[in-house]
């Protein structure tokens, strides 16, 4: 069964992921770029090419949604998925179900934030990343792959909250993960474990080994000396984008165009101001 990590783009979903791979994909906890690799992205081109769908046929691919997942559930065991799609649900096409899904981690940020990694990461200035961010300009990494469908920032975060109607539901705001990644990690791990209806007896040693190998500056230094796979080519130099690029310090008090702040504070207002950005 699934449990998916979900978010809009630039939230935290990368630090989630890094931290549940080390935890459950590793001997020790310590984190390694490769852990990754044990949490797929959906929709993902080669699991649509494999069973034969055509790739170039957007209304081919959604119609194969279920009949992918299904392909790939071991209802034994739970698997997780990352994603940056809105639960959407287009001519009777529904992105998962429950009989895929046990549950959604869910992972906000405050949008004026995501401007500014979302124009490093995608070598677009912060007014054309607001304008994709507003119109939910869906988004894939070259032509010969499936399109993600973000929605809206607001759309996004709005539509995966059907999983907390269920009891399957976790919120976390990006900006708690960075004040205390060690309490915040430990409520991932304890809903995690509440879903599989089994009791949490925490790897303390291994828990901790996972905190201190997932820092920022860790990451930043593995970058610099490895490159990482998730960055973007720049659009100019055709040279790798820092992935893990500011981090703590990205403060859109001092980056952000004050026209562009009032713009993206007036389109989320309502769900700003349910989540304690306003």
């Amino acid at each position: 069964m699934f449990v998916w990590i979900a978010s809009y783009p630039k939230s935290g979903n990368t630090l989630t992921r890094s931290l549940l791979s080390s935890y459950f994909f590793s001997h020790d906890g310590i984190f390694d770029f490769k852990l990754l690799k044990n949490i797929k992205q959906f929709p993902n081109t080669h699991l649509f090419l494999k069973d034969g769908i055509d790739v170039s046929d957007e209304k081919e691919v959604i119609k194969n949604y279920i009949k992918i997942q299904n392909s790939i559930n071991n209802k034994n065991s739970i698997q997780f998925l990352k994603t940056h799609s809105y639960l959407f649900n287009i001519e009777n096409n529904p992105f998962t179900n429950l009989n895929n899904s046990l549950g959604a981690i869910y992972l906000v940020r405050d949008p004026r934030n995501i401007i500014i990694s979302a124009a490093n990461h995608n070598s677009s200035t912060h007014r054309e990343s607001t304008d994709d961010m507003i119109s939910g300009k869906p988004l894939r990494k070259s032509k010969t792959d499936v399109w993600t469908y973000t929605g809206t920032w607001s759309g996004n975060y709005n539509s995966w909250k059907s999983f907390k109607s269920v009891d399957r539901y976790l919120l976390i705001k990006y900006e708690d993960f960075i004040a205390d990644k060690e309490k915040i990690f430990f409520k991932i791990l304890n809903f995690i474990h509440k879903l599989k209806k089994i009791e949490f007896v925490l790897d303390k040693k291994k828990f901790q080994k996972c905190l201190d190998t997932t820092s920022f500056n860790q990451m930043q230094n593995m970058e610099n000396k490895l490159g990482f796979e998730e960055s973007s080519k720049n659009k100019d130099t055709g040279k790798k984008n820092k992935f893990f690029y500011l981090g703590p310090k990205n403060d859109w008090k001092k980056m952000l165009d004050v026209n562009l702040k009032k713009e993206i504070e007036d389109k989320f207002e309502k769900e700003m101001k349910e989540l304690s950005y306003l």
